[in-house]
């Protein structure tokens, strides 16, 4: 997929008082590994006041104020350990309400883990949104928030500019799902698999991408090959090429990929070529044609063959929805 382009990379962390530590933690955490596959991300710490205490008694100090963000740049809110004393008031301050409602004005992208959610609810930025918050607080978000349209049994919402997520660890699903979004499947699995974490690209399924799937052994030159056909789904690859990258016969790459992965190297580039062509159908206006050439098919006639015998539905039919994993 290609980079979204409308993306600055700048990352502006609201740190609220009472933040779960995992919370921030699990989706920084995403992020700054991405960085180290050159995604080029900027983040930045900024609360109501400089200096703020988790839930689990973590001080954080020397916080920057609450700065201007604009179009491209993405506002992340942690959430914060909500007591059941906290009733109907609101959960965050005047200002930290007031500077979301200018982020979401202004054009930023907005997401949310966990309870972080009743932040954009406070800020009146969930009417009308789908949205999702942890399992234990739905039925609170739905009685708080009467016109937000609060998801249950789902990782994570993406609704235009605001994206939420479910409980603590689904910030770590959330926060691959928007690496993806900007810089595509390969340096997402990357990042999914320098964390040990399954990469889960739909927020209402729980089934593994083709592209961490089949990344649990430790044989280092099919990893070395693998993620060579990540990088170049559009590029055709012999055997013998494959096999110079990792430095083994032909035969014996052969025989590593089948020990390792149950599979031939070109089987697996198939794999990845049609998950790739999956994703484009499902989140592109891009013809079946030029998706076919963009992941590396001979033409638009093999993809469909290929597609269908997979999924057991034409491309036409995958177009705006995610295709059931096989």
């Amino acid at each position: 997929m290609d980079e979204d382009r409308s993306a600055t990379g700048r990352i502006v962390v609201l740190v609220l008082p009472q933040v779960n530590l995992l919370d921030l933690a699990g989706p920084v955490q995403v992020f700054d590994a991405a960085n180290h596959l050159g995604a080029g991300y900027r983040i930045e710490f900024v609360a109501d006041e400089p200096e703020v205490v988790s839930a689990q008694g973590l001080r954080f100090a020397a916080l920057g104020a609450l700065s201007a963000v604009g179009p491209g740049d993405l506002v992340l809110v942690p959430g914060p350990r909500i007591p059941p004393s906290a009733g109907a008031a609101p959960l965050t301050s005047v200002a930290v309400a007031r500077w979301l409602r200018s982020a979401g004005e202004t054009g930023a992208s907005l997401a949310s883990v966990c309870s972080g959610a009743a932040a954009f609810g406070d800020a009146g930025l969930l009417d009308g949104r789908r949205c999702t918050t942890h399992w234990g607080l739905v039925d609170a978000m739905r009685a708080r928030y009467p016109a937000a349209k609060v998801q249950d049994g789902v990782l994570y919402v993406h609704d235009g500019p605001i994206s939420t997520s479910a409980g603590i660890a689904a910030g770590v699903d959330l926060a691959l799902s928007l690496v993806e979004r900007q810089h595509g499947p390969a340096l997402t699995a990357g990042v999914a698999r320098e964390l040990v974490v399954y990469l889960r690209r739909n927020g209402s399924s729980a089934q593994v991408s083709v592209f961490v799937q089949h990344r649990a052994h430790l044989h280092q030159a099919v990893h070395r090959v693998q993620d060579h056909l990540a990088q170049r789904l559009d590029t055709p690859h012999t055997l013998a090429e494959l096999a110079a990258v990792a430095h083994l016969s032909p035969r014996g790459l052969s025989r590593a990929f089948a020990a390792a992965i149950g599979m031939s190297p070109l089987a697996y580039q198939q794999l990845l070529r049609l998950e790739f062509a999956a994703t484009l159908l499902a989140q592109t206006d891009l013809t079946v044609q030029a998706v076919a050439a963009r992941c590396g098919f001979s033409d638009e006639r093999q993809l469909r063959r290929l597609f269908s015998d997979r999924h057991g539905v034409p491309p036409a039919a995958a177009r705006h929805q995610h295709v059931h994993r096989r």
